[in-house]
């Protein structure tokens, strides 16, 4: 026998500037991913295919843009690898242009990570908090038989 659930779920108050934050950081790293490989510092003359490094990030956009907190978790790991590269290209470019967008991708993808995980905090520890009372009830349920 199941019993059901009828205790109201808990609002969980988010942070609208953060997740405007994590969107607008995460449109300016896509913008800046594909203008940087196409026209403002390209590897060769006339650009390269590596503008496709941004595709990644355009499928995270509609999800952050809506505040989905699954698309903000992963999307928030995935940017973690454009600023890895951020920090190669600012040690390892030659002194030029790229070295200053470098550091615009490094600042970029900070922004978006911690407004990122600063906005899904509430919602994870309303989770956890329930997972605590359910371990709780459970345990209290096998107790009594």
């Amino acid at each position: 026998m199941s019993e059901i659930n009828t205790s109201p779920q808990p609002v969980i108050a988010l942070n609208v500037a953060l997740q405007r934050t994590a969107a607008v950081s995460l449109f300016g790293l896509f913008l800046l991913c594909v203008l940087w490989e196409i026209w403002l510092a390209p590897l060769k003359p006339g650009g390269t295919l590596l503008f496709l490094k941004a595709l990644p990030l355009a499928f995270a956009m509609r999800g952050v843009l809506r505040g989905s907190l699954y698309t903000i978790q992963w999307a928030s790991m995935l940017v973690l690898l454009y600023l890895m590269e951020g920090a190669v290209r600012v040690m390892s470019d030659p002194p030029g242009p790229s070295i200053t967008l470098a550091w615009i991708e490094i600042a970029l993808a900070t922004a978006f990570f911690f407004s990122s995980v600063f906005y899904v905090r509430p919602a994870k520890q309303v989770a956890k908090a329930q997972q605590k009372a359910e371990k709780q009830k459970d345990h209290m349920n096998k107790s009594k038989v």
